[in-house]
């Protein structure tokens, strides 16, 4: 049996997020049916992540193992002709046997888009947060940066999430200044949940001056999830950078 990794791309508003599940339709499905019918069997999926329901991925990676004879430069486009239009398999490749797409992760990021003008825009419809508010662009930097490196994110995460512990390094939150957009960008070892999304929330109130960016340190070792911003809707949310030590090329995650 050979171990084949694949990264796709995918709208997640029509889904119940990546996960399988035994009644919703999710990514994970589609893609293990899309599989099936071009290796001729049933295989299982390894993703890199949950990814909850609505949010989209500009970089994901997946693995299986199963016999094929159909070259790896042609896989992804017979995938795609029995996939949704919403998902998409950019790359496939043979990978070491060890190769797991969520156990080998060093790292990954995320980006959170926010629409920031005063009127809607339907290009950007479950694409980004539209906020019609004025935000202080400049405060919300300083919230990001307070996330920066090792801590409890207890405060960040939503009721729900079962992990054993809740510290998290953050290697790097920063925003992107667009016309009307503001990408958050933030990097770490490892996420909560909705942990990014709280993030989004916070920043967002830091920008309307609901919160002082001087004292996030504080409400994040107070673990409560109260004293930070509300949890940003998922539309604006994307997987869009993933690390691995090898198994697949630095070319395919974060370029």
């Amino acid at each position: 049996m050979g171990n084949v990794a694949l990264l796709l791309r995918f709208l997640g508003t029509s889904y119940h997020g990546w996960q399988l599940q035994k009644e919703d339709d999710t990514v994970c499905r589609r893609v293990m049916d899309a599989l099936a019918r071009t290796v001729g069997h049933p295989v299982a999926l390894c993703g890199c992540g949950r990814t909850d329901a609505g949010v989209h991925a500009l970089r994901y990676v997946a693995n299986f193992k199963a016999e094929t004879a159909i070259p790896m430069d042609r896989l992804p486009l017979a995938l795609n002709t029995r996939l949704p239009e919403d998902i998409a398999v950019l790359k496939a490749a043979r990978v070491p046997e060890r190769f797991n797409a969520i156990g080998s992760l060093e790292r990954k990021e995320y980006t959170y888009r926010i629409l920031n003008r005063p009127h809607r825009d339907p290009m950007y419809l479950n694409r980004a947060f539209f906020y019609p508010h004025r935000l202080d662009r400049e405060a919300m930097k300083r919230a990001a940066r307070a996330f920066v490196g090792t801590h409890d994110f207890k405060a960040l995460q939503s009721s729900g999430g079962t992990v054993k512990t809740t510290v998290r390094t953050v290697h790097y939150c920063e925003l992107l200044d667009g016309p009307d957009t503001i990408d958050m960008r933030v990097c770490a070892n490892g996420f909560l949940y909705n942990m990014v999304r709280a993030m989004a929330g916070t920043l967002i109130y830091a920008g309307r001056g609901k919160i002082d960016p001087a004292e996030i340190g504080d409400m994040l070792n107070a673990c409560d999830r109260r004293l930070l911003g509300p949890t940003a809707p998922p539309g604006g949310l994307y997987m869009s950078g993933l690390w691995y030590a090898e198994g697949v090329s630095a070319q395919w995650t974060n370029a």
